[in-house]
């Protein structure tokens, strides 16, 4: 049976720093525009208080989550247990987008590791926190993080990784505004 909880209390808190894996879902306004799911991983997720979360966003092909937190500030995280007790929790909230060169950039960042592959910081403000049945959620095991992203960040090296986001990371697959540097 599903609940909605007022906060990310300890309990909650403990169940999301144990998970691996996360997904953020967002929207463009247009109602023709692509939705976009992306799964996250790495260790890249923080609880900065009760109602508020962060994420490292790093490199990768698309900047679709970027664009729509810059065009309509919607977002849902929502981490399913793979290992223990079924559950999903899902925390809905407005992001913004705490890219390199904001001022606040610098204090989020050190709550983090420094990875070479950081483009901004993910900060939510947490609207809804809600939880449901995970009956149909697989159980499965950690084997670790894969390391194709930081073999293939370290082949690019740091010119390389400007020239991919200034190439790739600029506009959404809509159109969209995505990273301003």
């Amino acid at each position: 049976m599903g609940k909605i909880h007022t906060e990310i209390d300890e309990s909650l808190a403990k169940t999301l720093q144990n998970q691996h894996v996360f997904f953020v879902a967002t929207a463009p306004l247009d109602p023709e525009g692509n939705l976009n799911l992306s799964p996250k991983g790495l260790d890249c997720f923080r609880i900065l208080g009760p109602r508020t979360v962060a994420y490292l966003d790093v490199i990768g092909s698309g900047v679709e989550t970027i664009a729509h937190l810059k065009e309509n500030g919607r977002i849902v995280l929502m981490f399913c247990m793979f290992e223990g007790p079924p559950n999903i929790i899902r925390l809905h909230g407005h992001g913004r987008v705490i890219e390199p060169h904001l001022p606040e950039f610098r204090e989020l960042a050190s709550k983090f590791p420094a990875y070479e592959t950081t483009r901004a910081i993910i900060l939510v403000d947490v609207t809804r926190v809600s939880d449901s049945c995970g009956f149909g959620v697989p159980l499965m095991k950690y084997a670790g993080d894969r390391d194709q992203h930081f073999a293939w960040a370290r082949k690019k090296g740091q010119d390389g990784l400007k020239t991919y986001k200034r190439e790739r990371n600029r506009r959404s697959i809509d159109g969209l505004p995505g990273l301003a540097e």
